[in-house]
């Protein structure tokens, strides 16, 4: 069973952010081809960020990361490895920020998630935009 861990920049150990990265760069830059946006964009260096990630047996199946921009909470960079799909690790990510953030959390999601975020309590705040060449909409819990 995976363990779910958490840590920002000054408590994550090297090697461990390092397969986080190349988790997100397999997932975003890979799989669905977004090349518009630089993965690396620095949020990952802010102090106030808090990076979630789900690990077995030394390999990191799924990631995302938490901006504590006042007042809101922004979740994103959310990647689950396409062979740990369907396994509810995301879904654990999730409840493990929503325990250590429980005021309001903001989420650029894909517009085709909007159901499954749904699931969590988060709503639809916006019409459909492009971000990075993908549809997206503002969601809220």
């Amino acid at each position: 069973m995976p363990t779910v861990h958490r840590a920002t920049l000054d408590e994550i150990d090297p090697a461990t952010l390092y397969r986080i990265m190349v988790l997100r760069t397999n997932v975003f830059v890979f799989e669905q081809g977004i090349v518009s946006e630089p993965e690396l964009d620095g949020r990952d260096l802010e102090p106030t960020t808090t990076h979630f990630w789900a690990e077995e047996d030394g390999e990191v199946l799924a990631t995302l990361r938490v901006l504590a921009d006042e007042p809101t909470v922004h979740l994103g960079r959310v990647a689950t490895a396409a062979d740990a799909r369907r396994r509810g690790l995301a879904g654990l990510l999730l409840e493990a920020v929503f325990e250590q953030f429980p005021g309001p959390i903001e989420i650029s999601a894909q517009a085709y998630l909007e159901k499954w975020y749904g699931r969590f309590g988060f709503r639809r705040m916006s019409e459909n935009y492009l971000e990075a060449g993908i549809d997206h909409l503002l969601m809220r819990r």
